[in-house]
């Protein structure tokens, strides 16, 4: 129990102080969210936070996925 709250805390005051030097306006909350699934990933840090502007959506196609496609 003990290792537990304390990773949680570790993780949380890492993720204040990347918040910090990187000067992002998102949430801690939103941060880790991010991170855990990203975590895997051959990302840099950086750019891991940056929207993601190659996929685009287009207009005309609803954005709702179909149980049902017939």
């Amino acid at each position: 129990m003990k290792t537990q709250i304390g990773c949680a805390v570790s993780t949380y005051v890492l993720i204040a102080i990347v918040k910090r030097e990187l000067r992002l306006t998102a949430s801690l909350y939103t941060l880790l969210q991010i991170l855990s699934v990203s975590i895997f990933e051959k990302t840099p840090i950086s750019q891991a936070f940056q929207p993601d502007t190659t996929r685009r959506i287009d207009p005309k196609v609803g954005t709702k996925l179909l149980l049902f496609d017939f």
